[in-house]
């Protein structure tokens, strides 16, 4: 049996209690928050691909060993939009939506107009993000959405162009052990430029706790990097950060901004204007936090696809660098409805599985170092960075493990070295049926799956003043595909994938895209983003 992507959600606004089966852990206490697409749909409308669908959000609450769940429909300004007009009328970067016939021309060419300098949706159906005190729905827009948390009431809108010059903007920050969180944007053609803007948010300090501020007033920029290519900046959906430095990856899949200008004229929708060019190569750029200067070696690697990073760590004068790679960009392809209504195992659509490949960038002084000399000296890894000139190293990634994707670790190790990975095996299909946790470094793996589920990605929370990495247990929510059985959220042991419990909602789940967690008593304080990539 398979999931139905296309079928639309139903909210359920009123907190549900699920029927646990086994023990929760005492220690957990706190709120799972999930997002992703929930209305395919509007009227005689519907979406063309499975990411344009609108904002879903569902809750999981834990408290003294029991389990709530709620959900709601993101109340963005699209989403009122499409309900009032019972049709698709706000544009997303895999459908574009044109007006009733029956509207006057005024009202026609207002729309294209829109649509030539494009004022994008605000359907937030990525991510949940914290700024300072708030949480906010998510996409890669310059829009986001403030919501409760709790009730997931619809908030206050916001627009990063109001603090800061960017069109785009990645669903994954990062956040430190001090509460600041780190961003980047891109800045489209800004005072005849297109850089990349990369940006602190700084905690919020006793004073500041109980004023009503948007955080993102005292946003401040890092640096700023110019694009490769002035009107072809390159698509990125997440980045690294280690404890001194930001990594960013440069890749040669990109978005055509003259191509995007005219697309609502020439009858395309806005994804058909990024193209991956796979005969050029991948530019890694490194960055120091504090100071905001870019490392003076320049790191190149061949063309790539990344949409996931998995963590990044310092260690002897290297930069190790962890991310889940494709060699093409079919991923985005197979999500398109009509595809996923044809065939869910792609094999002969053209899949390229993913590969977990690791970098590592020196960053000492190549002076004295003879060209075509690696210049990685760590033991443990395979990976290379060959000098070819003075400042400027190729790198080739070793490969740690095939078919993997979603990946989470625990967060308290971000911008650390560790050993431990959570994630979805995608090997056949990017529509995963089992979650695995893999010890990365000798490439082990625990799998559990189980017949006609289909997991989401793994959470892993830690246990208060836990004696290890793995010391925790990991969140797994999953549809059940079987009629007349519930949907259910799966606690398993961190350390040896065992399941320690079970609880059922007398509901149906969707596939969703990404989670926060938040804090309650001591619940996850240190919280991961993640990226736009789809829940497969």
């Amino acid at each position: 049996m398979s999931v139905d992507f296309s079928k639309n959600a139903t909210e359920r606004p009123e907190p549900c209690n699920a029927e646990v089966v086994g023990s929760i852990p005492d220690w957990l206490q706190g709120t799972l928050v999930r997002n992703g697409p929930g209305l395919f749909s509007v009227g005689e409308t519907s979406y063309d691909h499975w990411c344009d669908g609108m904002s879903f959000l569902n809750s999981f609450s834990f408290k003294n060993g029991k389990v709530t769940h709620r959900s709601r429909f993101l109340r963005s300004d699209t989403y009122n939009s499409n309900m009032a007009a019972n049709r698709i009328v706000v544009s997303e970067m895999g459908t574009m939506a044109y007006p009733d016939p029956s509207k006057n021309f005024i009202f026609k060419a207002i729309t294209f107009l829109n649509h030539t300098v494009p004022d994008f949706t605000d359907n937030a159906a990525s991510n949940i993000i914290k700024y300072g005190n708030d949480y906010y729905a998510t996409s890669e827009t310059n829009y986001i959405r403030k919501i409760d948390p709790f009730t997931l009431e619809t908030q206050d809108k916001v627009d990063y162009m109001k603090f800061l010059p960017v069109n785009l903007v990645s669903s994954h920050p990062h956040y430190d052990r001090e509460g600041n969180v780190y961003n980047v944007g891109t800045s489209i053609a800004e005072k005849g430029k297109t850089k990349y803007i990369f940006f602190q948010i700084p905690a919020v300090t006793e004073k500041e706790k109980d004023k009503n501020t948007p955080a993102l007033k005292k946003v401040k920029v890092i640096c700023t990097v110019p694009c490769h290519s002035l009107l072809s900046p390159s698509y990125y959906h997440s980045f690294g950060m280690t404890e001194n430095y930001i990594i960013f990856i440069e890749q040669p899949f990109k978005l055509d901004i003259l191509k995007m200008a005219t697309a609502y004229m020439r009858g395309v929708n806005w994804a058909s204007c990024m193209k991956f060019f796979p005969e050029e190569n991948t530019l890694i750029h490194l960055i120091e936090k504090k100071t905001g200067k870019k490392v003076e070696m320049k790191y190149h690697t061949g063309s790539l696809v990344v949409y996931h990073h998995v963590n990044a760590f310092e260690d002897d004068g290297h930069v190790v660098l962890d991310v889940i790679a494709y060699n093409d960009t079919s991923l985005y392809e197979m999500f398109y409805m009509s595809r996923l209504k044809k065939d869910i195992s792609f094999q002969s659509n053209g899949y390229t599985k993913p590969n977990y490949r690791r970098f590592v960038l020196p960053i000492r002084s190549d002076k004295g170092i003879a060209v075509g000399e690696n210049m990685v000296k760590l033991r443990y890894t395979t990976a290379t960075a060959v000098k070819q000139k003075e400042g400027k190293l190729t790198c080739q990634a070793e490969v740690l493990c095939e078919g993997f994707e979603l990946p989470r670790i625990n967060y308290d190790f971000n911008g650390k070295k560790h050993q431990f990975v959570y994630g979805n095996i995608v090997e056949e299909s990017v529509l995963s049926t089992q979650v695995t946790f893999a010890f990365h470094l000798l490439c082990d793996f625990f799998s559990l799956s189980e017949e006609n589920c289909w997991p989401s990605e793994p959470v892993f929370v830690p246990r208060p003043n836990g004696e290890s990495e793995d010391d925790g247990v990991v969140l797994v929510s999953v549809i059940n595909c079987i009629p007349g059985q519930s949907s259910f959220i799966l606690i398993l042991d961190g350390r040896n994938f065992k399941e320690v419990a079970r609880a059922y909602v007398n509901t149906e789940l969707h596939r969703d895209i990404r989670v926060q967690l938040l804090d309650s008593v001591h619940f996850l304080t240190n919280i991961p983003d993640l990226l736009l990539y789809v829940q497969l």
